[in-house]
């Protein structure tokens, strides 16, 4: 089971990736700058209790964090402390987030985290070779228990092989979506998931996107089908390790 944790919502716009993000498209709807960066009426989520006395979100769920922003943006340095001591008390949840911040980490580190909290694992969104260079080998370097690479929105094709060692737990691939998506080449997803079956690591295909190129032919997906599409795919690799 899983449940979804957003304790602040907005963010700003940080590389090539970013440039039509979903949180963006889904804001505008409703008139919102999706800039401003400001603290959820669900914050306190993994700590509330029912009346008589037991957490709302139960023992055992995944609790996917802050997918309406990045846990690491600045803006909410002011709130984060807070935020990892509620990770921290609940032991018995899974948290993961994912971030195009994995430069801030060892900046906004609570005091008592050691090695890492066992309870939580972090995805480092890579989505052009430069930003792959650039942040994974922090991701590799960071005091983390569980890393895993999301090389979504796939915008070119990426050569992770020298980043591919022993914890990193999965590597995840999608498209763009939204109308103005740029395409995904199934090429570039299969080459990732050659360079992961050579490691060893898990890969999985979580995500068409709104363009797939695949032997020569664009195809638009429609943003129901983008998930399913990838699972039909039947390429995800589970590591024999």
């Amino acid at each position: 089971m899983s449940v979804s944790w957003n304790p602040w919502h907005g963010c700003r716009k940080l590389s090539e990736g970013c440039r039509h993000c979903y949180v963006y498209r889904q804001d505008a709807q409703h008139d919102k700058d999706s800039r401003e960066v400001r603290r959820t009426a669900a914050f306190n989520l993994p700590v509330r209790r029912t009346r008589d006395g037991r957490y709302k979100v139960p023992p055992g769920e995944m609790v996917y964090t802050c997918f309406t922003s990045d846990f690491l943006v600045e803006e909410a340095d002011a709130w984060r402390a807070e935020a990892w001591e509620m990770i921290r008390i609940r032991s018995d949840l899974r948290f993961f987030f994912i971030t195009k911040r994995i430069d801030r980490l060892m900046q906004v580190l609570p005091p008592d985290w050691g090695g890492g909290y066992e309870n939580l694992a972090v995805g480092c969104t890579v989505e052009n070779q430069a930003m792959a260079d650039y942040r994974l080998p922090l991701l590799l370097d960071a005091p983390l228990r569980h890393k895993l690479v999301i090389c979504a929105p796939l915008l070119g094709p990426l050569d992770i092989a020298r980043y591919l060692i022993p914890g990193i737990e999965e590597v995840s691939v999608g498209g763009e979506s939204g109308n103005e998506a740029r395409p995904c080449n199934y090429d570039w997803v299969l080459s990732i998931r050659r360079q992961c079956v050579a490691a060893e690591i898990p890969f999985v295909f979580h995500q068409t996107g709104a363009r797939l190129v695949k032997d020569g032919r664009l195809y638009r997906i429609r943003r129901p089908y983008q998930h399913s599409q990838a699972r039909k795919a039947g390429i995800d690799y589970k590591a024999k390790r």
